[in-house]
């Protein structure tokens, strides 16, 4: 069982929102003045030609309204900038962590995520990260407190026990780029998954708001008549059918905490083995003692949620061109299919679920 903490951590990629990273309470005796200047003077640590960045992606606001740059500040006035993202708390140490990487060049780089590694130091995981991992990659390291956070930022995160492809900025530009792909919704990202029971339809849609579940605070929770939450929509595409168990590829339509995992139970197919969102426990099959045993095999072979980042496509921040990255399934996920596919096989009876 994983503590408190542990599930704290995970966070699928998830675009809450916009989020204040710097705030700027004008005082009585300042002078008016443009607010790129302003800004220029005031963040010391971070670079004139990342605030004008920041101004013409619309990421800084007077008094909550977007500004231009050439928008005169007052006494009075509250200057914030914001981004699609959190900002990062907490010292950054470089750690030699191999890294699975699938591109790179001077602007992105992107890799995969094995399951089991948490993406970002916090919530009793300070180290062993793939940000330590990626500190040591690109030889930069900082403190708790640098205003120009340029290390290789993440945009989005995968969970912990989810595998799978992410993309990282290298420059202030792409960061900025990327980050407006996500809060838009335009990146490609697809999902494999193997849920419990079998889906009845080749394909689908689940809409449905996602909002922490306010009888378990670990938990995330589908509020379909959108009383709480976020909207989401995932789209799904069956690949194989093994009779108490479907292989499901995901399409994010959003991206929102768990979407995935908390959709999927929400129709009554769990991932399999996810202990979060009951799935891991036996959800479809028989009582004989032979398929317990089976699937407690299976349990092992995949000892986390069956979900893979399979697909991730963007345009390139700099060069405009669309890129797709595939990346294959991992050796447990390939397991737990081919074990499931014989043993489907070998069922004396297809049972319509």
């Amino acid at each position: 069982m994983r503590d408190d903490e542990d599930i704290i951590q995970e966070q699928e990629d998830d675009e809450q929102g916009m989020f204040e990273h710097y705030r700027f309470d004008i005082s009585d005796g300042q002078e008016p003045m443009r607010v790129d200047k302003y800004l220029a003077t005031h963040m010391e640590y971070t670079s004139r030609h990342r605030i004008q960045l920041a101004i013409k992606s619309e990421y800084i606001r007077v008094n909550d309204k977007v500004a231009k740059a050439n928008h005169i500040i007052r006494p009075g006035d509250v200057v914030t900038f914001v981004m699609p993202y959190e900002r990062r708390g907490l010292e950054i140490l470089p750690e030699d962590i191999p890294l699975d990487i699938v591109y790179e060049d001077d602007d992105v780089l992107v890799l995969n995520k094995p399951a089991g590694m948490v993406v970002h130091p916090g919530h009793g995981h300070f180290s062993g990260t793939l940000v330590n991992a990626l500190a040591h990659h690109l030889g930069i390291s900082q403190g708790p407190d640098a205003e120009d956070e340029r290390m290789g930022v993440l945009v989005h995160r995968i969970d912990k026990d989810t595998s799978g492809l992410l993309v990282v900025s290298k420059t202030d530009e792409a960061q900025i780029n990327l980050a407006k792909q996500f809060f838009v919704h335009s990146i490609d990202r697809r999902y494999v998954a193997i849920v419990w029971g079998n889906i009845k339809e080749d394909e689908g849609t689940i809409t449905g708001n996602i909002g922490r579940d306010p009888s378990d605070r670990m938990r995330f929770k589908c509020f379909p008549d959108g009383s709480c939450g976020k909207h989401a929509v995932t789209h799904y595409k069956v690949l194989e059918r093994f009779g108490y168990v479907t292989v499901v590829e995901c399409r994010l339509e959003t991206g929102r905490t768990h979407q995935i995992r908390v959709h999927f139970n929400y129709i009554g197919h769990p991932l399999f083995n996810d202990e979060r969102y009951d799935g891991a426990e036996i959800r479809k099959g028989t009582i004989y003692a032979k398929y317990r045993q089976f699937i407690e095999n299976c349990f092992q072979i995949c000892p986390r949620q069956a979900l893979h980042a399979k697909l991730l496509g963007f345009v390139h921040p700099r060069t405009g061109e669309h890129i797709v990255f595939d990346s294959p399934l991992p050796q447990d996920m390939q397991q737990l299919i081919e074990k499931w596919r014989k043993y489907a096989g070998n069922m004396s009876e297809w049972l319509e679920e």
